[in-house]
């Protein structure tokens, strides 16, 4: 058998170690996240993102999803989802948003401005009655709701048969996501090419008792209840024999809110059983699909020791904790000039497409230049 000259017996070798490379190196390794240097720990991290969005407001093109049971959920699209000629094979990325959040909700404006400056479709789903309309419905949105969820990118893939799809979620969004993953593993890795979770709360539980203590039931879980209390009893007005309005209008935290609505309704006995039904953390060893968790190391209510190890994942979950970023903050630029969440969130999506080329790269890895010859 003749063997190849000894140039290309070079050549060939830095063809294949440049494949192998190309599909290692990528956004599955984490980018260091520095906060400014005058947002000082945590709370800062948190609270300024929201107070000035480093993203203007978005114009979106709603349309209302009628569901299964009745209810609905209105969805923003950042284009018309029906023009096939300028949606055909765009990536499409679906964010799902946080406890009271919404489209316009300041980690929504990065994310979904960075998708359109990629060409890609993104649409943010509003769980019910977060889009300014109350739902028709004695049903809430529950932070686990991986039924939800499915049914949800189960619409996107019906519409959009052609185009890859990607789901991000944000703190609640993200744990209902992560449940989704993990609860079902072949629609999820069926439906969707790669999936990350932000600031998701994995222990319920525990995110739940930090909200509401001290510093943090000042600055965030008066917050939440001052919004979520006006709902309920509007609620509760209209479904009396679900809901009592009395112990509703004592509510005073976010677990208050829970063991008088959400639990209630979700149909558990209390708000501890509804956290531990919907927590994603037992589901995370089940995911098959390429997903990316990013938490803070100092974010204010989901503690650091909360969070699961690469011993309580699957292989297919990677995890970035970063030193600084505060809850659904990170609010700071990365390396080109962009918001370096969007930019993380992207990279591991791009990375994630580079990995699926390991199936060709691994043969060419054990491929010998002399077989050309043969």
């Amino acid at each position: 058998m003749r063997q190849p000259p000894a140039p290309m017996r070079s050549i060939y070798l830095i063809l294949i170690m440049a494949a192998f490379i190309f599909s290692a190196s990528s956004g599955l390794a984490a980018n260091e996240f520095k906060a400014p240097i005058w947002q000082i720990g945590g709370h800062l991290q948190t609270i300024v993102p929201s107070l000035f969005p480093q993203v203007a407001k978005q114009t979106y093109v709603r349309e209302r999803w009628e569901l299964p049971d009745g209810d609905f959920v209105d969805v923003d699209w950042t284009e018309p989802p029906e023009q096939p000629d300028k949606a055909q094979s765009k990536p499409v990325l679906v964010l799902f948003h946080g406890l009271e959040g919404s489209s316009q909700s300041h980690y929504a404006r990065v994310i979904m401005s960075a998708a359109k400056q990629r060409g890609w479709l993104g649409l943010v789903v509003h769980f019910r009655g977060c889009s300014g309309e109350p739902n028709r419905l004695p049903r809430v949105y529950y932070a686990g709701d991986a039924e939800e969820i499915n049914t949800f990118i189960s619409i996107i893939h019906q519409k959009l048969p052609e185009n890859p799809i990607y789901a991000a979620g944000v703190s609640l969004g993200g744990n209902a996501l992560l449940k989704w993953l993990g609860q079902y593993p072949n629609d999820a890795r069926r439906l969707v090419k790669a999936a990350a979770a932000i600031s998701a709360p994995i222990d319920l539980k525990q995110t739940a008792h930090s909200l509401d203590k001290g510093v943090n039931y000042l600055l965030y879980s008066k917050h939440f209840v001052a919004t979520m209390k006006p709902k309920a009893l509007q609620m509760a007005e209209r479904f009396p024999d679900y809901l009592d309005a009395r112990r509703i209008q004592a509510v005073s935290t976010v677990q208050d809110m829970d063991n008088a609505v959400t639990s209630v309704l979700f149909g558990t006995n209390n708000a501890d059983e509804y956290y531990d039904v919907n927590a994603s953390k037992p589901w995370l060893p089940a995911i098959q699909t390429e997903t990316l968790i990013l938490n803070a190391k100092n974010d204010p209510f989901v503690s650091f020791e909360s969070l699961p190890t690469e011993a309580e994942v699957s292989s297919t979950v990677h995890l970035d904790y970063q030193a600084e970023g505060g809850h659904a903050g990170f609010y700071g630029h990365g390396d080109k000039e962009s918001p370096w969440l969007a930019e993380r969130i992207f990279n591991f999506f791009d990375a994630t497409d580079h990995t699926q080329l390991d199936a060709v790269v691994d043969p060419l890895m054990h491929f010998h230049p002399a077989s050309l010859y043969q």
